[in-house]
């Protein structure tokens, strides 16, 4: 079975600084792009970064210059570093992974349960 599994949030002050963790597991042949994505109470979800397996990284407006996404490929993992966090930053923040896995060769998007993060005034 493969999945994909969020690891890292909390309950941080507006400044701080929070790292979240995804890693995805399983028979996998190959990961495509990884990438974050969030959904605060009453609205859509929307994406926050995304980085391909060569290292090229892609971020919202909201979040460029205070979030930084990286990836250890070795590991399946991606890993998402928010400072300067702010109250608007409050969501459940999902990890999606672009995969194929190794029984059937087809590219998969896979979601994550989510982890809540939520940045107090």
């Amino acid at each position: 079975q493969v999945q994909v599994v969020e690891s890292g949030g909390g309950l941080v002050q507006a400044g701080g600084s929070l790292r979240l963790s995804c890693a995805a597991s399983g028979s996998i042949f190959s990961i495509n792009t990884m990438g974050w994505a969030r959904q605060a109470p009453g609205k859509e979800r929307e994406k926050v970064a995304s980085i391909t397996s060569g290292g090229m990284a892609n971020y919202a407006d909201s979040v460029k210059g205070r979030f930084t996404i990286s990836r250890d490929n070795a590991k399946n993992t991606v890993y998402l570093q928010m400072n300067s966090l702010k109250p608007e930053d409050t969501a459940v923040y999902y990890c999606n992974a672009l995969l194929v896995p190794s029984d059937t060769p087809a590219l998969r998007s896979l979601w994550g349960q989510g982890t809540q993060v939520t940045v107090s005034p």
